[in-house]
């Protein structure tokens, strides 16, 4: 049998490595092509906004986005758990009853966190871009949250049922609009507002998007009527419902503290101008995590079946599949950026950027250990230890404050970037060594794997 024999033979009889494969190519294709507008939106806002001003937007753009994500309840990663779950049972009706859920308790989150938005604007623009003045412009990006009302639930459903081209599709729809806008704001020099209102029409498009998209997939499977299901039919399953959501929105909420929101960190203990450079250094680094960011959500609803079928030679191929293709393309990327990140920088951006370079070099270390076990949240979340995943954020927290209050202050937005790696390595390294330990523990009790629905 020759090689190329081989290789088809194997394809053909892994059928979840195909489905993978392909809801991941959905993605992975939307993102690249995001990823080359992304990066055009970076140069034009960078060079018309200077360092400063770069900053500057950045910190407004993670005010308002930490807010959201801090009341959200991680709806998405609930639906694909329960959803799937009762799907898998042929139990529609709670199936149905989980959506609803979950997008009524995110609309009221999404409500509340307009509101913390409003109340704390005057405070971020004081404190963190130190210009009082800016605290409308908080306002005007806020309203983003309202037109992501479901957007987390309305995600966790297309993710449940494979819609991945529509996903895929609508983001490089927002990519191109917000290209063509910041290229206007560019042209006609609106300066920070307009690049703000860029960013939000964006947005915006994606969001509606996506919550109308996922109304039609749950009308195509439900019926017309599915939102008259009465939620009461999940009291039985209440308790272990409202554990999870609490579990993941803190340990997601603690994520947002120590790691998502180090452009505040960098802004508020130093200056716009280290957050510019903060903020051009993960823009950067992020370039590794774009093909890798849609793998989680093609991995995570396939581990759950897994799980829910007790298939954990299934679970452990999507781990170590993963990790390969995963940790070799970043580290290939990596070693690009390092040599190649000078002169990009400086070409694209302008020699005052330079000193983003080094943060840069750090931060790719966390980053690529991160990226190697991206599927690490996802299998904590299938095998039922969401609480674990806050236990070690708690503690990756604890550790990454206390870097960032004792660093900021002497190393500006280095500081950060050691921080941001440091509490990349531990992180990680807890939770698998607790995901392989679970996992033996899980084949021990259930070691014949469940057959597949009908």
């Amino acid at each position: 049998m020759t090689i190329l024999q081989k290789i088809n033979s194997f394809w053909k009889e892994n059928p979840i490595l195909r489905k993978l494969a392909r809801n991941f190519g959905y993605l992975f294709s939307s993102n690249m092509i995001s990823a080359g507008l992304s990066m055009l939106q970076g140069i034009f806002s960078a060079r018309m906004l200077g360092v400063p001003g770069f900053g500057t937007l950045g910190t407004i753009t993670i005010f308002v986005t930490v807010i959201n994500k801090i009341t959200s309840f991680r709806m998405g990663e609930l639906v694909i758990k329960y959803v799937g779950e009762f799907n898998e049972n042929n139990d529609q009706p709670r199936a149905a009853a989980v959506f609803k859920a979950a997008a009524l308790t995110e609309l009221v989150a999404s409500l509340a966190a307009f509101g913390l938005v409003w109340l704390l604007a005057p405070l971020g623009a004081r404190y963190i871009t130190k210009d009082a003045s800016l605290a409308p412009w908080f306002v005007v990006y806020g309203c983003i949250i309202l037109a992501n009302l479901i957007a987390e639930s309305s995600t966790g459903l297309l993710q449940l049922f494979d819609r991945f081209r529509r996903m895929a599709g609508l983001n490089v729809i927002q990519s191109v609009v917000t290209l063509a806008l910041i290229i206007l704001a560019w042209w006609r020099n609106t300066g920070l507002l307009g690049i703000l209102l860029a960013y939000l029409c964006g947005k915006i498009i994606s969001a509606v998007g996506l919550t109308l998209a996922a109304l039609l997939e749950a009308t195509r499977r439900w019926g017309r009527d599915w939102w008259k299901v009465p939620t009461r039919l999940l009291i039985p399953h209440a308790r272990q419902l409202v554990k999870f959501a609490v579990s993941t929105n803190l340990s997601s909420s603690l994520s947002l503290i120590s790691r998502d929101s180090g452009i505040l960190w960098v802004s508020y203990f130093s200056s716009p101008t280290q957050a510019g450079y903060y903020k051009l250094a993960m823009a950067l680094a992020n370039y590794i995590q774009l093909p890798i960011a849609p793998m989680p959500q093609a991995t995570y609803p396939e581990m759950a079946r897994a799980v829910a079928r007790k298939k954990w030679a299934d679970f452990r191929y999507l781990m170590r599949t993963g990790t390969r293709l995963a940790g070799g393309y970043s580290v290939l990327v990596a070693l690009g950026l390092i040599f190649l990140g000078k002169p990009l920088i400086q070409s694209l951006y302008t020699a005052a950027f330079l000193p983003t370079y080094a943060g840069l070099v750090i931060m790719l270390v966390g980053i690529v250990f991160g990226n190697s076990l991206y599927w690490s949240r996802s299998a904590l979340l299938s095998l039922g230890l969401a609480d674990y995943a806050t236990k070690v954020n708690f503690l990756v927290t604890i550790v990454s404050v206390a870097g960032l209050i004792a660093l900021l202050p002497r190393f500006g937005f280095i500081g950060s970037a050691l921080v941001l790696s440091i509490g990349s390595l531990m992180g990680n390294s807890l939770v698998v060594i607790k995901t392989r330990s679970e996992l033996s523990r899980q084949e021990s009790l259930f070691p014949t794997p469940q057959a597949d629905p009908a």
